[in-house]
């Protein structure tokens, strides 16, 4: 990987967390189930101790996961930019869908961060990239699949 990859604030905190639990309560817990079942004797035919080894992979590869993203993350506190009004990274941007008559909100956040459950979308989609740059008041066009949308911002916030 090369440069830096933008993640939220929020967005690293709750890695920062992850990693934690996974190292201070996984990791401890599945080491314990290990001893555990290598006690009850042969591990060829042991479930336990098979399927406390899986989980053990599955932490460790979770750990190098996280580890490596927090190491190559830019952390963007959006409440600390002076964007002036404009979208950027991590803005919080409520649109009307012109066509939909519609109101939308999405946060615009790193592609590991993006859920469009919860209203949280990757800078490198589509909708962000048109909206970077612009103001409220500023329409839109968005080229989707059932064509092409008209969006207005009526609102950014850094939050």
């Amino acid at each position: 990987m090369s440069g830096k990859i933008p993640i939220t604030a929020q967005g690293a905190e709750r890695l920062r967390e992850e990693l934690k639990e996974l190292k201070n309560v996984r990791r401890p817990k599945v080491i314990a189930a290990i001893a555990e079942a290598r006690e009850h004797g042969d591990l060829k035919e042991n479930a336990e101790y098979h399927a406390a080894r899986e989980e053990q992979g599955f932490i460790e590869g979770r750990i190098a996961d996280i580890e490596g993203k927090l190491s190559h993350a830019q952390v963007i506190d959006v409440t600390k930019m002076n964007a002036g009004g404009k979208v950027i990274f991590g803005a919080t941007v409520e649109l009307l869908d012109i066509d939909e008559d519609t109101e939308l909100t999405y946060q615009i956040v790193g592609d590991d961060e993006a859920d469009i459950k919860h209203g949280k979308i990757s800078i490198s989609s589509p909708i962000a990239r048109v909206l970077i740059g612009k103001s409220v008041d500023d329409v839109v066009q968005l080229d989707a699949p059932g064509g092409i949308r008209e969006l207005e911002i009526t609102d950014v916030k850094y939050i």
